[in-house]
């Protein structure tokens, strides 16, 4: 439904690695971007992960963000399994698609999309993280997969994003969060 807020997330089989090369990276968010127009999706947040990866987007038109995501992935799948010699399943299931249901979920998982590499131990900020548009809502890098518009209304200043990220230590206690969350 046109308006609507989704977050989209899976991981690899057996919570193995679905990006081993920085340009399996590149090369997953140029098919993000290419695809974000003819579906009509806008990225609010993105995370790419060694083994997983979050989205948060809005649905702008009729076809279901389902059709987006399995372009995609189908596509990339493909090239990753070529590239690495590989056969079958790269992914653990069927990626989750979770309507966001209300404005405090869907700022809490901006936050806890963009804090993923830190929480896994690979950064030690969130802006140390390259696959993430993080650096993009924090005003340092240009980039096209963010809503710049969606940033501005719900961000006073730059300076309030950044610490409403670094003032949350905690994800997994966050009961507002926590139907959002991988079950470990």
């Amino acid at each position: 439904m046109p308006g609507s807020y989704f977050h989209i997330y899976n991981r690899g089989s057996n919570r193995g690695n679905i990006f081993n090369r920085e340009s399996d990276y590149f090369f997953c968010l140029k098919r993000i971007s290419n695809y974000c127009r003819k579906y009509s999706v806008q990225i609010i947040a993105y995370c790419l992960m060694p083994n997983h990866y979050h989205f948060l987007v809005r649905q702008d038109g009729k076809t279901p963000v389902s059709r987006w995501v399995q372009t995609i992935f189908n596509g990339y799948v493909q090239a990753f399994n070529r590239e690495n010699h590989r056969k079958g399943t790269l992914f653990e299931s069927r990626c989750q698609i979770k309507l966001i249901d209300s404005e405090s979920y869907l700022l809490h998982l901006v936050r806890y999309i963009h804090l993923n590499p830190v929480h896994a131990g690979l950064v030690p900020d969130a802006g140390d993280w390259p696959y993430s548009n993080y650096l993009e809502w924090i005003g340092t890098r240009n980039g096209s997969l963010v809503d710049c518009n969606f940033i501005e209304t719900f961000s006073n200043t730059i300076g309030d994003y950044q610490n409403f990220v670094r003032e949350y230590h905690d994800i997994r206690k966050d009961k507002q969060i926590s139907k959002y969350l991988f079950d470990e």
